[in-house]
């Protein structure tokens, strides 16, 4: 079960933002739906650790990330949480092979060639990464470049992955063959995931549950097909009145 019920005030210049979301759901697979600046990305930093809530909790199947009242705040790297960003987020002066290590390793030096431990190993094969580990980042093509992150947020063994508009930066052939090879992951692992997106088709193949988020709150839910028929009839339409099928 993912239980977030988090509230920030966010600065930027003279404006103010605040995030205000609660978001309790069983489903393995949920999406945030929303445009650009709803407050998507800042919940998923949130339950990442990479941003700290002013109060309220965050836990996943009955494990605390975050606890105001008990003071529980715990670093990004004890969460145990797969994280897909929307650039990647790969180190171009590190090969593939260090780029997937990177989240194994503890302290601050970069992970040594030929290291893999047999997690990472794992994932490397079942990407087909073999042939580049040695290259780095600029040297593959942006399929290669989502396997290896997706290589390096599944080694660590995740509770639960994030993945962040993880098919904007493909062009659309590649896109269509990556959210079906993201769907057959999911099915195959049957880790929790939470996906940001503004693409209702990303929502219908890879969530089984969608919650609006609009000015930093969730303002409806609905099943990813019933987003779907109304963005294609009402594409101005919010799902407040919407509920899960």
């Amino acid at each position: 079960m993912i239980d977030v019920n988090i509230q920030r005030r966010v600065l930027s210049g003279k404006r103010a933002f605040v995030l205000d979301v609660q978001l309790q759901s069983q489903a393995r697979r949920i999406a945030l739906f929303g445009p650009s600046g709803a407050g998507k990305t800042l919940t998923v930093q949130a339950i990442s650790g990479l941003m700290r809530p002013e109060s309220g909790h965050i836990r996943v199947n009955g494990f605390t990330l975050y606890d105001a009242q008990r003071a529980v705040f715990l670093p990004p790297q004890d969460r145990k949480l797969g994280y897909l960003q929307q650039d990647y987020g790969l180190f171009p002066h590190l090969t593939v092979e260090q780029n997937i290590g990177f989240g194994l390793q503890k302290g601050l030096f970069n992970p040594r060639r030929h290291g893999l431990p047999s997690t990472a190993r794992r994932w490397v094969d079942a990407f087909e990464l073999q042939s580049v580990l040695q290259s780095y980042p600029r040297e593959i093509s942006g399929g290669q470049k989502q396997r290896t992150a997706l290589a390096r947020a599944l080694s660590v063994e995740p509770r639960l992955l994030l993945l962040d508009e993880p098919l904007s930066a493909l062009d659309a052939g590649l896109r269509h063959k990556m959210r079906e090879e993201l769907a057959a992951l999911q099915a195959k692992l049957q880790i929790p995931t939470i996906l940001i997106t503004h693409d209702p088709e990303d929502a219908v193949m890879l969530a089984d549950e969608v919650h609006q988020i609009r000015d930093g709150r969730i303002v409806g839910s609905c099943h990813p097909l019933e987003l779907l028929r109304h963005q294609s009839s009402t594409p101005s339409m919010t799902l407040d009145a919407l509920k899960i099928a």
